[in-house]
């Protein structure tokens, strides 16, 4: 009876570390796939706004003048929301009206950072939806939008007076999180007092 015995023990034994992987490999793929990624949290929040200047985007006017490239100095005394986006990106078509909404709210700045775009591309999207920006950074390279600790376009950032990052939006401006999230940061970003 224990010769049986043994080799019953020995089989389990064997199965246990497939067993114990297999729990692992739940655990990881529940906590991968089990959250919100736009709660993302961010280490810049509170921080100064990255001060990098991106060159305008070639050809682009707004009433026959050029549409000026990023210049950080424009992030004082003014809240501003800064959308990074690029024309192949899906999501970035999806928002673009949104943006264009929150445009003609006149006590903000919409600024654009165009991330590894083709330039043709780039205004032929601003010309189709509209160009909600003020100004248009280019970030050819990417370089810039790693400083800004960008996960994936599109992310939108709302900046205070002060010229710290209040707020940081991953994913793309929807109309469910328009109204009940972009919009209250940036209301809280409105009533904030800049730092003398």
């Amino acid at each position: 009876m224990s010769e049986v015995a043994a080799p019953k023990r020995r089989s389990w034994l064997v199965a246990l570390p497939l067993v114990g992987f297999i729990a692992l490999a739940g655990i990881f793929l529940l906590r991968l796939y089990s959250g919100d990624p736009s709660k993302i949290p961010s280490a810049l929040i509170g921080r100064p706004a990255p001060q990098t200047t991106l060159p305008q985007l070639e050809g682009l006017t707004s009433n026959g003048a050029p549409v000026p490239g990023l210049d950080p100095a424009v992030f004082k005394g003014k809240v501003s929301v800064v959308n990074v986006w690029a024309s192949w990106c899906v999501p970035c078509h999806d928002e673009a009206p949104l943006l264009t909404e929150l445009a003609k709210d006149s006590r903000l700045q919409i600024v654009g950072i165009n991330y590894k775009d083709a330039p043709d591309n780039a205004r032929r999207f601003l010309g189709r939806y509209g160009n909600p920006f003020g100004s248009v950074g280019v970030d050819g390279n990417g370089r810039a939008s790693i400083e800004w600790g960008v996960y994936g376009v599109p992310e939108t950032f709302v900046i205070g007076r002060d010229g710290a990052i209040a707020y940081k939006m991953v994913g793309p401006v929807t109309p469910q999180n328009f109204e009940s999230v972009l919009k209250v940061e940036i209301e809280k970003a409105l009533k904030a007092t800049a730092l003398p």
